[in-house]
């Protein structure tokens, strides 16, 4: 089988969730022995088109713009079996880019009027390829691809059999943190990958386990995601830069301080491990809170532990510099700048509790 992936994302690497998500895609379709091609649209030259109709009249079946869309990219997507349309969600909608795209396939059909069921066509010069649309949302549920599905599914969906799947990823921003879930999210796009070669479609419970929520809680991810906006307001950097220099959310409350540390648990670095953490805050957020691990879980409390293992009482701006890197721990322990009483090697090996997953 042979597929073209088109990956509309300006982003690259781990900054782009539609790359990370289309990567595992290509990787299922690999091991089901697939020959794909994976091309970054943002690295082409493709000219909005002109809606001149010179490819319905004067050169028929050829646009009149010469650039990567007529020389490289219109050949190769007629040749496909199908076509994977990678796109972040832009205005609940593909992106300029894939729509810049979408358009210029229009030489693929015959200006003649036709009509079927109700609805207008033009025939088709060259049958195109099958279509799998994959997309991601930072919103947390699916309903913000609603748009898209309609737009996707009266583009592709009148033809029997020519749109194998529709991919969708809600929460995706948090797709770098998740964990457990992530690899289970990522292993379920590869178990796509494989479905789409070999059946031409993706098993509902393989889209279940894509689209499975990140987090249980959506008002804490709305809360969490709050305070990562306005800490990159605060810093003056766009998120790209806040990443780059490996900065983390500033609490501004309790709750966001819980909410934090609770999103930064590492479940393999803490192992069977069991221990009451507690914080005694000051500063810009005063009061306590307590953390409970056990078996791999984390569960934070605002409010004082009974008997803690540790205790840890701290200005939390002071902390936050900690966890961030741009205060030395023990350098700020030994200076007494703050305090722990209780089981030190709790906070000794603190960074493997709330250390980054992979």
């Amino acid at each position: 089988m042979n597929i073209l992936a088109l990956n509309s994302s300006a982003r690259a690497g781990r900054e782009s969730k539609t790359e990370i998500l289309l990567t595992a895609l290509v990787e299922g379709m690999r091991e089901a022995g697939a020959d794909v091609e994976v091309i970054n649209l943002k690295d082409k030259k493709i000219n909005v088109c002109a809606g001149c109709f010179t490819c319905w009249t004067k050169t028929p079946g050829r646009c009149i713009h010469q650039d990567d869309m007529s020389r490289e990219l219109f050949p190769k997507w007629v040749e496909a079996d199908l076509c994977v349309y990678a796109t972040p969600l832009f205005h609940h909608t593909v992106n300029a880019t894939m729509k810049t795209f979408i358009e210029r396939t229009l030489p693929v059909v015959e200006p003649y009027l036709a009509e079927s069921g109700g609805r207008w066509t033009h025939p088709l010069r060259h049958q195109p390829p099958g279509a799998v649309v994959l997309s991601v949302a930072g919103f947390p549920a699916l309903s913000a691809f609603e748009a898209l599905s309609h737009y996707v599914r009266f583009l592709y969906g009148a033809r029997e059999g020519a749109l194998w799947a529709e991919i969708y990823r809600p929460g995706a921003e948090a797709l770098v943190r998740a964990g457990v879930r992530r690899r289970d999210i990522l292993e379920a796009t590869r178990q796509a990958g494989r479905e789409l070669v070999r059946d031409r479609s993706v098993a509902p419970e393989t889209l279940d386990r894509i689209q499975q929520p990140i987090d249980d809680d959506l008002a804490a991810f709305m809360e969490m995601a709050n305070c990562f906006w306005r800490s990159c307001i605060s810093e003056g950097v766009t998120p790209r830069e806040f990443d780059q220099k490996g900065l983390i959310p500033r609490p501004d409350s309790v709750n966001t301080f819980m909410l934090l540390l609770t999103y930064g648990f590492n479940p393999e670095g803490a192992g069977d491990a069991r221990a009451v953490i507690q914080f005694d805050l000051s500063g810009s957020i005063e009061g306590a809170c307590h953390f409970s691990i056990a078996d791999g879980a984390i569960q934070a409390l605002a409010e004082a532990a009974d008997r803690p293992d540790l205790t840890i009482r701290t200005p939390s701006d002071l902390w936050l510099d900690i966890m961030t890197g741009r205060a030395d721990g023990a350098e700020a322990f030994t200076q007494g700048r703050y305090t722990a009483e209780g089981d030190i090697n709790l906070l000794i090996n603190f960074a493997r509790f709330f250390g980054p997953t992979d």
